[in-house]
């Protein structure tokens, strides 16, 4: 006899799993849900959870899910991906959301019951990520608008209204660059191989060959090449050129003369056939104008004027790998101990957030409903007075459960001491509350990598001081904790900011931008971003140089960016420092004490409210 089972999702979601293992031909493959960013890796699959409550859109996005992961197990091998993945990472996301297209379109070929499945699952994720609401293509991203058009191409199927918006903000510019090269797609869309090259020629196609990397198809004329040369470096007697003149110097005089007039006009010939070829393969038809190729993309996406002299010795560097492990442990424990003072007050704080949050999070109802689950603590009522309809009720969402939450920490010299103390043991306090609500969490920090400039000032300096260079000093943008590790795991890297030394100058425009294209790149449904900043943003080295107010404009021009884009919640709390002028949603605090009672308020008031109370509460401006 079959054991039965208390939640109705449970036959479902095995049935689901073993079509699963079907389609990606595959009985080894392990499937599992969770409310975790649904995955393939090696053996093992993860899709979206799937509630008591089965709602349509949850059973859509879980079967479109599991198609598009069963196809790409299908149809892709990591090999041949690998050998033909481009270096750059415009150039690699472009490469990638082809290869997924192409997964899923070779699965609407063959099995066209999974079509429909995964355009739902992309209506979702369009939806999530408001990609109906964009109206200009600088705002939407060129890679997932290529993986649309070519998954459109593929299969001739209609797009959900999102992503098709995408891809149409995109398609001119695609097709006008690519059109050519995407013709052939249809003929190769089964050999990955074939396809991976025409991938790179679409990439180099719309501008971006520069990230190719090397041809993966041509290492063995390299590698000769390279053999031939040092072949000839061995044997001194016979060295190309320089036999040939031994040989001119013997020839008669009239014989090297008549070679040389040979020679030079055999020269005129070639670079006369390929002015001509040239011109014939460059001829475009009548009334058409040459279209330029993108030209290099933006430092920032806020402000395309914004420059930044030499970008290579900036880094986004690990916590553990500024400082040794028995340092991180010994300047985590020095962290401890600023906090022994401050455990009852802090404590109190996370306790009041994390019943707040749990409290939402616990299962709630709604009665008396026409259908759903029978309210057994109604029948009395049935009993007493039979006429008495029978009431069911429906167990209500959890507003709060697929969240991401970042943490954005200046981590200047002005922190230094007390202010940067009571930042990590916030963040700290934080970090574990929210994470034992499900709620992930991601903690950064941003400075220099030197006072007054580093290497991109001596370069500068170098290079005879040309004017108006843009950002003189070497970002370090700081990865504590980022959103997928569990908290045991990185508890001393909060300790690396006791480090002496590691506080620098701010410079919160870019930091702001990096942490935000971080979150965006994050599956979460809701993601809110909070920075902790005690000043405006500051570099000495490169406001000598540039417009007193050059830093400042960027941080405000990422941050109307931030708010106008709606993807991400920001909130900021500035520590003596008013905040408010830059940011919609801020407070300011004039004592560092007051700084956790300040982030554990303005996060619970997030979750607190009801939607379209928080949209009105996030789209209020403040007034002048």
């Amino acid at each position: 006899m079959a054991q039965k089972t208390d939640n109705p999702a449970d036959p479902f979601k095995k049935a689901l799993a073993e079509a699963t293992k079907v389609m990606a031909d595959d009985a080894e493959l392990n499937v599992s849900y969770s409310v975790d960013p649904a995955g393939l890796a090696g053996d093992q699959m993860r899709l979206p959870q799937v509630s008591r409550r089965m709602t349509r859109d949850e059973v859509l996005l879980a079967r479109g899910t599991a198609d598009a992961l069963a196809m790409h197990r299908r149809y892709h091998d990591d090999g041949l991906h690998a050998k033909y993945r481009p270096q750059g990472d415009m150039a690699r996301d472009i490469y990638e959301a082809m290869e997924t297209a192409r997964c899923e379109a070779m699965g609407a070929r063959d099995m066209p019951g999974t079509a429909g499945n995964i355009d739902a699952k992309i209506g979702h994720e369009a939806a999530r990520l408001g990609y109906d609401q964009i109206t200009q293509a600088a705002d939407a991203p060129l890679a997932t608008a290529a993986g649309y058009l070519v998954r459109h191409m593929a299969t001739g199927r209609d797009l959900p209204d999102g992503a098709r918006n995408v891809m149409d903000l995109w398609r001119g510019h695609i097709e006008g660059q690519a059109g050519a090269t995407l013709g052939n797609l249809d003929a190769i869309l089964s050999d990955q191989t074939e396809f991976a090259r025409l991938a790179r020629k679409v990439i180099e196609d719309l501008g971006y060959g520069d990230q190719l990397g090397d041809d993966p198809d041509q290492p063995d004329d390299d590698q000769d090449d390279a053999q031939d040369s040092a072949e000839e470096e061995d044997q001194p007697d016979s060295t190309g050129e320089d036999d040939n003149e031994d040989e001119d110097a013997d020839a008669s005089p009239e014989q090297s003369q008549d070679e040389q007039q040979d020679a030079s006009q055999a020269q005129v010939s070639m670079d006369e056939l390929a002015d001509e070829e040239m011109s014939e393969e460059t001829e475009l038809p009548e009334g058409e104008a040459p279209l330029e190729p993108p030209g290099p993309a933006p430092v920032s996406d806020a402000d395309p004027n914004y420059a930044v002299y030499a970008a290579a010795y900036d880094e986004e560097i690990p916590a553990e790998e500024l400082a040794e492990p028995a340092e991180l442990e010994r300047l985590r424990a020095y962290l401890d101990q600023q906090l022994d003072p401050l455990k009852g007050a802090v404590g109190r704080l996370a306790n009041k957030l994390q019943r707040r949050l749990q409290a939402q999070q616990n299962r709630s109802w709604l009665f008396d409903m026409e259908e759903g689950i029978l309210d057994a603590g109604r029948l009395a009522r049935v009993v007493a007075n039979p006429t008495t309809p029978l009431s069911f009720k429906v167990e209500k969402d959890t507003e709060f459960r697929d969240t991401v939450v970042t943490l954005l920490l200046d981590n200047s010299g002005s922190m230094r001491g007390r202010p940067i103390s009571i930042a990590a043991i916030c963040a700290d306090v934080l970090a574990r509350t929210l994470e034992r609500c499900d709620v992930k969490v991601e903690i950064l920090g941003f400075t220099t990598r030197a006072w007054k400039g580093g290497q991109a000032r001596e370069k500068w300096l170098a290079e005879g001081r040309p004017q108006q260079p843009g950002r003189l000093n070497d970002l370090r943008h700081i990865i504590y904790k980022s959103a997928d590790a569990p908290w045991r795991r990185v508890r001393p890297n909060l300790g690396l900011m006791m480090k002496e030394g590691l506080l620098k100058e701010n410079i919160d425009g870019e930091a702001l931008e990096w942490a935000h294209r971080r979150m965006a790149k994050r599956p979460e449904a809701r993601k809110i971003l909070m920075v902790i900043s005690d000043g405006a943003p500051v570099d000495d080295s490169t406001l000598s140089v540039n417009p007193a107010n050059y830093l400042e404009k960027h941080l405000r021009d990422v941050i109307e960016m931030v708010e106008r884009r709606k993807m991400v919640e920001l909130i900021a709390i500035g520590i003596g420092h008013d905040v408010t002028r830059y940011y919609q949603h801020a407070v300011t605090i004039t004592d560092v004490d007051q700084l956790a009672g300040a982030m554990t308020e303005q996060l619970a008031a997030l979750f607190d409210k009801d939607p379209r109370a928080r949209a009105r509460f996030l789209g209020m401006r403040r007034a002048s």
